[in-house]
Order: structure tokens, then sequence, then C-alpha cells
């Protein structure tokens, strides 16, 4: 089973303006996507050079680049202390003539938010784990069992054996934890951290007490929001804030958490809105890098704790909020409520099931989610 990933498109376009940045979490697919722009790409493509490769590494500092190749992906070359002055040289040079992909994880992403000289030559973007509309054109139910199931990082989707996730999982987990935790940042703690990657899944959907984890791994307040800091810049989790409406009065206290992979969510319940705050969160970032709109995914708390999972915010403006129920029911009295109060234009609630219908009095339709994810287009 092979997926045209839903990046192609824009990035093959953008490479023909300025480079480009690929981030997004380990072993979610960009060199696949990078390989796939090439003909016939493979990693012995003369024009993949890979930053862990002795003699690509060797030819890359001496200046060497293939001599007839358009399209040169760089792998991993953020590993080099000195990569921006590197390959601002390159494309500085060579910018009427190549045109460079630089692939990499959180190590990447962390560089270019702190600024670089190489601001203004390149187009950013993040590259998601696979979703529904990824998956299939005309999604069923057995497509979204699958999806919750093994995940949206493509090894273990594919493969699809219950087996095989376990392993993935524990490789990834040391990997996340042993090579890039290490390499970003300054930790001696490693096993409690290690822990608090065990404990954050039964934590999903729910206000991130910092002060519950931080008396659960015996540290203090600053450290515990530290730590999960650390395993946000390193796509491990994420986490959202809730959004201020000016006609209610909002609680405007802890975040709520989520995982880049929700198939490690043991509750289905929480499993099911993981998946549905990723879709969300990819159609933020999607629209965010492509059209320069700015995105963000909140939650809706006023100060009697009535709740909408999710608000989707475009230019500080709310554009949609989303109810997640696992069954086929009734619109949410929380849906009402909100809609009678503020402004959010469209309401949805999404579930599992098959009902389908739009509630006019109150802005709302009720809907599968196999159907949402075509409406969200990502």
């Amino acid at each position: 089973m092979s997926v045209n990933r839903y990046l192609k498109t824009a990035v093959a376009a953008d490479l023909r303006e300025k480079m480009v940045f690929l981030g997004g979490p380990r072993q979610v697919g960009k060199t696949t996507l990078a390989l796939s722009l090439l003909d016939g790409g493979s990693e012995e493509h003369p024009a993949y050079i890979n930053w862990d490769d002795v003699m690509s590494r060797k030819a890359v500092l001496q200046g060497a680049l293939p001599a007839d190749e358009g399209l040169i992906i760089l792998d991993e070359i953020h590993k080099y202390k000195g990569w921006r002055n590197l390959v601002k040289g390159f494309y500085d040079v060579n910018k009427s003539r190549k045109r460079f992909l630089i692939t990499g994880s959180a190590k990447l992403d962390h560089y270019r938010r702190g600024g670089d000289s190489l601001q203004g030559r390149y187009h950013y973007h993040r590259l998601h784990p696979l979703s529904l509309h990824e998956v299939s054109d005309n999604p069923a139910r057995s497509d979204l069992d699958h999806l919750l199931r093994f995940g949206g990082f493509p090894e273990p989707f594919i493969k699809g054996n219950a087996r095989h996730w376990n392993r993935w999982q524990r490789e990834r987990q040391s990997r996340v934890i042993q090579d890039d935790l290490i390499n970003l940042e300054q930790v001696k703690e490693i096993s409690q951290l290690d822990l608090l990657t065990q404990v954050l899944p039964e934590r999903v959907g729910s206000p991130l007490s910092i002060n519950n984890l931080r008396e659960d791994l015996s540290v203090a307040f600053e450290t515990a929001d530290r730590w999960v800091t650390i395993l946000e810049n390193l796509y491990f989790c994420f986490r959202i804030q809730p959004f201020g409406l000016p006609q209610l009065r909002a609680a405007r206290k802890e975040k709520k958490l989520y995982m880049w992979d929700w198939s490690v969510c043991d509750d289905p319940s929480a499993r099911f809105e993981n998946l549905v705050a990723s879709n969300l969160l990819k159609y933020c970032h999607l629209t965010e890098d492509q059209e320069g709109d700015r995105m963000e995914l909140r939650f809706v708390r006023d100060s009697m704790r009535r709740e909408l999972d999710f608000v989707v915010v475009r230019n500080r403006k709310p554009e949609f909020a989303i109810e997640c129920k696992t069954g086929d029911r009734e619109l949410s009295r929380n849906i009402a409520y909100f809609a009678a109060r503020t402004d959010i234009p469209v309401f949805y609630q999404v579930h599992m099931e098959t009902r389908d219908c739009e509630v006019a009095a109150n802005r709302a339709r009720v809907l599968p989610f196999t159907t949402f994810a075509g409406i969200l287009g990502v």
C-alpha cells in the first residue's frame, strides 16, 4: 500500500520559488515524500544527500553538489553545527539553477523558530501523520477503525499488525528519548522523562495539571512544565489553550493535552478525541504554512465548566467549533448553550456512527467523522 502525501503538490510548487524546509515528527514520512519528487527516487539517487552517510557528508563539506540534478535533497543536514551558513552558500550561488529541499525533525524546527540568516530564503511545511482524508477519498468505518487502532504514522498503519505496532512503539519512544532529546536539550533525568512519556497518554483530553505531574514525578513545578514543553518540541505531544470569548466569563487555566500518535491512548473516547484534535491541528498547520493566516487550535470552557472540545481560530476570530462523541447522539447541550451566547459561526458534532443532520437554530451539524474529514480536506 502506498499513500500520496497531501503536501507533495504544495512542496513541489514552493520549490519553484525558494528552498523548502520540511519538518515534522520522526518517522512521519518526510524522506519518503522528498524522494517521491525525484524521478525514480530512492536513497541511491545522486540528488539525495543524507548527512548520516560519511561519503555524502564529505562531499557536501567540500562544496560538491551533483552536477546534473535540478533538485537537491539535504536530509538531516541540521546535525552539522554550521549547516545554516553552508546551505545559505549553496542556495545563493545556485538558486537560478538548482532547487533545495531540506528535511529534518525536531532540531530543524528548533533552529527555524530561533531565527537565522536563512530568513526569506525558504518556505516551511510541517508534515503530519496520515489522516482519514489521505487514506481514502471515500472513507468507510473500517478505515476509521484501522486508523484509530494503528495510528497515522505510515509504517505501523500500512503494516496493520499488532505485533509490529508494539515493536515500533518501543523503538520510536527509545529513539525520541535517546537520540532527539539528548541532541536537542541539556537533560540528565532521562529515566524520569521516559516515565513522563508513559503517563501522559492517560491525561489526553483533560486539562493537564502540571502540579499533579510534579507530585507524580517528585520534581519542581518548573521542571515538570519544562519537561512537557521539551516533549512538545520533540513532536511527542501537544497542548492547546483555552480561547477567551468576550461574551463569556471564561475559565483560563490549564491547557489540554494530546499526543501526536493517538494510538497510544488506551481509552477509546480519548483516542477518538485525540484523532480529531490531530486532524484539526493538521488543518491549522496546513492553512498557516500555505496561506499565511494565523491559525490556532483552542478549546472553550466557561467558569461553570461548560466546554466545547475544540475551536479553530483564524486571525484571532473563531472559524468553527467541534464537539466529539463516539456514539450517535442528539445535539450536545453545550453546543446549544454556546451557540446562543457566542458569535462562533459554525458548530460540528462529530461521531463514529452514520447519522448526519443539521440543526439550523444552533448553526450546527451532527455528522460522521468520516464525512467531516472530507470537509477539512487534509
